[in-house]
């Protein structure tokens, strides 16, 4: 162990003065020689590592997919709308749960990890949301939409107008994903709702210089 790397701790009993206090790790094992860091006496313990579980993750992200591994408590549990961060080749990322799926491709809203075989997830803390904006006094077909892309805790508020690129449209109306939690509904079209941008299924819109045309 380098100099700078401090010592790994656990409590022990300690024969040397009786007490059950914080023994440094002096050389790990099943059976750990440690060093109680109160009287200094050395001897061996049993230490007991908790049980872990390994889980397979699916990342999403946009039209992308890719795999990597969740090491947690195997009675912790896992359920969808759950966000925790993950490590993969692209990125630490924040992600949200959308699957929690069994052995044997069973899909469930929540289950201890060590039940589980694939969480599935999507990134949450960048986010590509999907807007829709309808033209000034023109057809509904010449509607158009297009896609932003913002941090996950971006508002999108209802009535505020938002500029992106040459893109400026002020917000009608908001629809929530299926994922998201903590909403009283899935539409918000009411001046002042506010939703994340990582809750946002579809952001409906009117060109700033256009006459107001519902979306709903």
């Amino acid at each position: 162990m380098s100099d700078t790397e401090p010592a790994e701790r656990v409590p022990a009993d300690c024969p040397g003065c009786g007490d059950r206090t914080p023994h440094e790790v002096l050389k790990p094992g099943g059976h750990a020689t440690v060093r109680c860091t109160e009287c200094g006496h050395t001897h061996k313990i049993e230490v007991e590592r908790p049980e872990t579980a390994e889980v397979d993750v699916v990342v999403s992200q946009e039209d992308e997919s890719y795999p990597t591994t969740l090491t947690a408590n195997p009675e912790e549990t896992v359920a969808i709308a759950d966000e925790f961060v993950v490590e993969t080749e692209e990125a630490i990322q924040q992600v949200r749960v959308t699957a929690v799926e069994l052995d044997g491709e069973r899909r469930v809203e929540e289950a201890p990890l060590g039940e589980v075989g694939t969480v599935w997830t999507r990134v949450v803390d960048n986010v590509g949301v999907n807007v829709t904006v309808h033209p000034n006094g023109g057809r509904r077909e010449e509607t158009r939409s297009l896609k932003v892309y913002v941090p996950g805790d971006f508002e999108f508020t209802v009535g505020e107008v938002e500029r992106f690129g040459d893109d400026e449209f002020e917000i009608e109306g908001v629809q929530v994903r299926d994922d998201s939690e903590g909403y009283r509904r899935e539409k918000f079209d009411h001046e002042g709702d506010v939703v994340f941008a990582k809750d946002v299924k579809r952001v409906y819109a009117r060109d700033e210089t256009s006459t107001a045309w519902s979306a709903w």
